[in-house]
Order: C-alpha cells, then structure tokens, then sequence
C-alpha cells in the first residue's frame, strides 16, 4: 500500500498520533501472544476458553487409531454393491454359478443380518460376518468365503 493510503498520514502534526499521552504507546505491554495466561491474563482465559490448562485422560503411547475400524454393511444393501446386470444374469442363471460381491473392494469389512436376501445363491467375500448374515446368506443357496 503506498504511503499517502496509510492511517498514519492523518495523524501528522497531532502529538501521540491516537494513542494517547499517559498511558503511551509501548511495544508489547501485556506480553506476546498467549503470555501470562495462568496469570496477569486469567479472567479471559477462565472466562472465554474453560478448561484449557490442563491435562485430561490417560497417555497412551502408540495410539493406534484404526484399531477398532470396521465398517459395516447389511444384507438388505448387498446387492447395491453389484451392478444391476449382474443382479439379473445371477437370477436368470440355471447353470449353478453364482455371483462373487467382495464387500471388502467396496470398503466394508463386515456383513450384518438386517433385511432379507432374495433367493439368488451369491458367495460373499468379508472379513466379519455376523450369525444372522451367515445364517441368511446359506439359506439363500449362497456361501460366505471369510477374508485376511
């Protein structure tokens, strides 16, 4: 920004340029930054940010945050996972072979038992399967093939 834009240009010629005579125009009187917090700046901290001194929990050392990851996808939805044309080649089919859905390329890792199958025999690749799921899947003439 050039010079003659600047606030300051007003102020020539008027003594303490605004910033007043007693009090005076120092350079960091409270301290920088976040200084003084515990102390000389207490009543802010305590009043707008509560509880950010302080610890809270246990440490843990190698945190693992994926440990417990384990998408889940229902029965009722298993067929989304395939393309339509799939779905109808599979229910036509009279030659015994049944479609493959790998949950696992979609980004599930377990299949629950929510919602009915129709009765096309599928083999489901997963992880996890719960007995309800297992359950259904069989008694659709499917097999569940568990993956690592």
């Amino acid at each position: 920004m050039p010079t003659r834009l600047h606030k300051n240009r007003k102020k020539r010629g008027h003594v303490s340029a605004g910033h007043g005579r007693v009090g005076k125009h120092r350079k960091h009187p409270g301290g920088r930054g976040k200084a003084g917090g515990q102390h000389h700046h207490r009543i802010n901290f305590d009043k707008y940010h509560p509880g950010y001194f302080g610890k809270v929990g246990m440490r843990v050392f190698h945190l693992k945050k994926n440990q417990n990851y384990n998408p889940i996808v229902n029965l009722d939805k298993l067929w989304t996972l395939v393309s339509e044309n799939t779905r109808q080649k599979a229910a036509q089919a009279k030659d015994g072979k049944a479609p493959v859905i790998d949950v696992t390329q979609a980004g599930f890792f377990k299949v629950l038992g929510k919602g009915h199958l129709p009765k096309t025999p599928v083999v489901v690749k997963a992880k996890f399967f719960s007995k309800v799921a297992e359950k259904k899947i069989r008694e659709a003439g499917g097999a569940c093939v568990l993956t690592a």
